[in-house]
C-alpha cells in the first residue's frame, strides 16, 4: 500500500513500478500519469489514468483491452486478475459452467475481436454470463466503449488496492 505522498515523491520509474499493473499490461499509463503529479485525491488519479486511456487512438484502446485474459480461463494470467475473477468463483467452475463460459468466450471474440471484458467485483457468476449474453447483442462501437469502463472501474477497484485513503 502506498499513500498519494509517496506517490508524488517518487521518480518516474518507482511510479511506473508501483501502479503498471493497474491496467493490465499497459505500464505506459502509469508512465504517463506521473506527469500530472501532484495528485491530492485518488480520484484525480483515477481520472488522469482514465483520461490517458481515452486519448488513445482506436489501435491503442484494442491493445489495451486485447491485453486482458477470458473469464474463466485456466490460462497463466496477472495476479489482479487471478484474485478478481476467483472473488466471484470463475476459479471453480463446474465442468458444466466452464463450457458455458468457454462457450461464450469463443463467441465474443468471433463477434468482437477481442475478450470480454466485466468488472467481475460487481457481479456473481450468474450476472456475468447474463451480461455476456446481452452484451453480444451490441454494435462493435458500443462494445469497445463498453469495454473501456469495464477496464475503468477495474482500474479504481486495482487502485483501491494499492493506495491508502488517509495519509
Amino acid at each position: 500500500m502506498y499513500t498519494l505522498s509517496e506517490l508524488n515523491q517518487m521518480d518516474q520509474s518507482a511510479f511506473t513500478d508501483a501502479l503498471g499493473a493497474v491496467f493490465e499490461e499497459t505500464p505506459a499509463i502509469a508512465h504517463d500519469s506521473w506527469n500530472h503529479r501532484p495528485f491530492e485525491t485518488l480520484e484525480q488519479l483515477h481520472q488522469v489514468m482514465v483520461d490517458i486511456v481515452r486519448s488513445f487512438s482506436r489501435e491503442q484502446q484494442l491493445v489495451l483491452i486485447r491485453a486482458h485474459p477470458d473469464l474463466g480461463s485456466r490460462a497463466t494470467m496477472a495476479d489482479a486478475s487471478v484474485e478478481e475473477q476467483a472473488s466471484v468463483g470463475l476459479n471453480q467452475l463446474t465442468p458444466a459452467e466452464y463450457d458455458v463460459i468457454q462457450s461464450l468466450n469463443n463467441d465474443y471474440k468471433n463477434r468482437f475481436d477481442m475478450p470480454f471484458i466485466i468488472a467481475v467485483k460487481q457481479h456473481t457468476k450468474a450476472s456475468i454470463f447474463d451480461a455476456f449474453r446481452q452484451r453480444l447483442t451490441h454494435s462493435p462501437d458500443l462494445e469497445i466503449h463498453q469495454a473501456l469502463e469495464e477496464i475503468a472501474t477495474i482500474a479504481r477497484f486495482r487502485l483501491d488496492g494499492l493506495i491508502q485513503r488517509t495519509q
